[in-house]
């Protein structure tokens, strides 16, 4: 039981990741219906910002504080996200709005292999470290109700608290202020939303800086458990499975789906792993979301759409 309990912790400590990345595509998604390829490569470029201004800045204004050093980091990274939102908005998809959905998926395609190259021009190709100072020792349990108690990493624990407290704000943040009911607005009709008065091109900027934001934590907790390398895109491409999952246009989708597929890879990956040679925790998530495609392809709590003729 305890060892069925460890794995069920981590699969529900990894969902939370994934659900914090998942969360990027859906933010932009509801806001302006762009389904946003190039999250996994801000999450990318945000995390390359993060570690390289946090070797940077020490050496160039002559201080050896690490906390320091990261939240001055985190300021500029913070900035030069929030540029890149703008940038993408202002020079790219400002320019197609009202244009297939295609069109702006091939334009987010462009954009990811942009910000790949980019990023590697401006910050380098090497494997970078971002040491924002989790504690990495393992802890243990519950070990008075089992024998060993259960093992947990302390990394992935405050991560996981640290990605239920974003999702947790930035729920809040579109229940409860102005900006948030404008951008569900927005989201649920672009044309009556700007005849009252709402910038289209204002929402816009703001939910990719907000994309951004995300990103920018989700590459600090990925690149401080796995390091800045540029396969880090492609973790972050598994929130993909979770949209599918949840639903485009719904932010408890994004975290249900998170947690399903966190735990399923896991336990699939400890229990049918060996009987099938291993590697389950590398395709389930995708077989999952295939599944949910040929089932329910709206996903667990987006809109059914309904075709009137």
């Amino acid at each position: 039981m305890g060892f069925f309990l460890e794995t069920l912790t981590g699969g529900l400590m990894a969902g939370m990741l994934y659900a914090l990345i998942a969360l990027g595509f859906v933010l932009i998604y509801k806001a302006s219906g762009v389904f946003n390829f190039a999250q996994g490569a801000m999450v990318l470029f945000a995390a390359l910002a993060m570690a390289r201004f946090a070797e940077w800045l020490p050496k160039l204004l002559g201080f050896e504080s690490r906390l320091l050093a990261n939240l001055l980091a985190f300021v500029c990274a913070l900035a030069v996200m929030a540029a890149v939102a703008w940038a993408i908005e202002r020079l790219v998809l400002g320019k197609l709005v009202n244009q297939e959905g295609i069109t702006l998926l091939m334009a987010t395609l462009g954009i990811t292999y942009f910000l790949d190259g980019f990023g590697q021009t401006l910050f380098g190709s090497d494997i970078y470290k971002i040491d924002v100072g989790m504690p990495k020792d393992p802890i243990f349990v519950l070990e008075s109700f089992f024998e060993g108690g259960v093992l947990l990493n302390k990394e992935d624990l405050y991560a996981a608290l640290i990605a239920a407290a974003l999702v947790a704000v930035l729920s809040l943040f579109f229940q409860k202020t102005g900006t948030g009911r404008a951008l569900r607005a927005v989201a649920d009709d672009h044309q009556a939303a700007q005849s009252i008065g709402i910038p289209l091109s204002r929402i816009w900027i703001i939910v990719w800086s907000v994309a951004g934001f995300v990103a920018l934590v989700a590459g600090i907790i990925w690149g401080s458990k796995l390091g800045v390398q540029f396969s880090l895109s492609l973790v972050a491409l598994k929130a993909l499975p979770v949209v599918i999952l949840g639903g485009l246009t719904s932010v408890p989708g994004a975290i249900l789906g998170g947690l399903i597929i966190g735990v399923g890879e896991k336990l699939s990956e400890v229990y049918i792993g060996p009987l099938l040679g291993g590697g389950i925790e590398i395709w389930f998530a995708y077989v999952l979301a295939l599944l949910f495609l040929l089932v329910r392809p709206q996903g667990l709590f987006g809109e059914k759409i309904i075709d009137r003729v």
